[in-house]
C-alpha cells in the first residue's frame, strides 16, 4: 500500500505502510508521505499531523537499492518528494502546521532524520535508533548533520552520526531526540493524544508560534522578534484571539475557526 492517510477530527494520521521491508522508504512512499503533507498543510479542516509506522518497526531507513539511483541521477532533493512541502524541511518548504512523530522497532537513518524535523516526538520503549550512512560509505542527507548539531548539541550528535552506534530509547530522551517514552504498543495513541490537545488551541496562534520558533532557529534571535513584531498585530486582530478572551471571560472552552 506504501502510504495510508487518515483523518481523526482536525488531526490527519500519515503512516508508512510496507510492513514486510521494514517500512523501507522507496520512491512511491516519498511521493505519499510528501503528498500527505501537501494535504496537512493545505488543508484549512486539518491542523496537526501524525506521523507513524505500521506493524513492528518504524522504518529502516531508504530502500537503497531504489532510490540511490534516483539520487546520484537528480540529487538529494529527491527525498522531499514533489509536492508542496517537504517532510524533512531541507530541500523544500517544510509544512506549515505542527507534525508529532510516533516511533517504535527499528528506526534507522531517514527516520531520526524525520524526528528532528518533527516538532514533537513519542517512542515506544523498544525503539532501536541508528544513523548507519558512513557505514555505507555515504552521509546523511535528511538533515541529520544539520540538525543534530543545532538541537541535540555537538558532542551528542557526532557520538552516534560519527560512530554508527545503535541507541534506545533513554539515550534518545536523554539527549532530546524524543519528548516522551511510552510502553511499546501505546506510542500512537499517546502521539495523537498530544495532537488533539495541539489541535483544540487558536490554529493561527499554533502556527504562528511554529513559525516563529522556526525563524529562530535558523537566523537567530534578532530575526525572530522581527518576525515577531510582524507577526503579532494581525494575531492580535484575530477572531479566534477575540473568542480567547471572551472565552476567559465566560469561563468556557473556547471554539478557535482558524480566522
Amino acid at each position: 500500500m506504501g502510504v495510508t492517510v487518515e483523518r481523526e477530527g482536525a488531526v490527519l494520521l500519515i503512516g508508512v505502510d510496507r510492513a514486510a521491508k521494514r517500512n523501507a522508504w522507496d520512491l512511491d512512499t516519498i511521493t505519499g508521505v510528501a503528498a500527505a503533507y501537501e494535504q496537512l498543510g493545505q488543508d484549512p479542516d486539518v491542523r496537526v499531523g501524525v506521523v507513524f509506522g505500521h506493524g513492528d518497526h518504524f522504518s529502516a531507513g531508504l530502500d537503497l537499492a531504489q532510490v540511490l539511483p534516483a539520487v546520484q541521477e537528480q540529487g538529494p532533493a529527491v527525498l522531499s518528494g514533489t509536492s508542496a512541502y517537504d517532510p524533512f524541511g531541507l530541500w523544500g518548504p517544510p509544512v506549515p502546521k505542527p507534525v508529532v512523530m510516533a516511533v517504535q522497532g527499528i528506526a534507522f537513518t531517514l527516520s531520526i532524520e524525520l524526528a528532528l524535523a518533527c516538532d514533537v516526538v513519542v517512542a515506544a520503549d523498544d525503539v532501536r535508533f541508528r544513523q548507519l550512512e558512513i557505514g555505507r560509505g555515504i552521509i546523511p542527507f535528511g538533515g541529520a548533520t544539520v540538525r543534530a548539531v543545532q538541537q541535540l548539541g555537538w558532542g551528542s550528535a557526532m557520538r552516534f552520526l560519527l560512530t554508527a552506534e545503535e541507541f534506545g530509547a533513554a539515550e534518545a530522551l536523554r539527549i532530546g531526540l524524543v519528548q516522551e517514552v511510552v510502553p511499546a504498543g501505546q506510542q500512537l495513541a499517546r502521539a495523537v493524544e498530544l495532537a488533539q490537545l495541539i489541535a483544540a488551541q487558536a490554529p493561527l496562534g499554533v502556527q504562528g508560534t511554529l513559525a516563529n520558533a522556526r525563524v529562530a532557529a535558523a537566523e537567530g534571535q534578532a530575526a525572530a522578534v522581527e518576525h515577531l513584531r510582524g507577526l503579532l498585530p494581525g494575531l492580535l486582530a484575530s477572531e479566534d484571539a477575540a473568542e480567547g478572551v471572551a472565552s476567559f471571560v465566560g469561563r468556557r472552552n473556547a471554539r478557535f475557526t482558524g480566522r
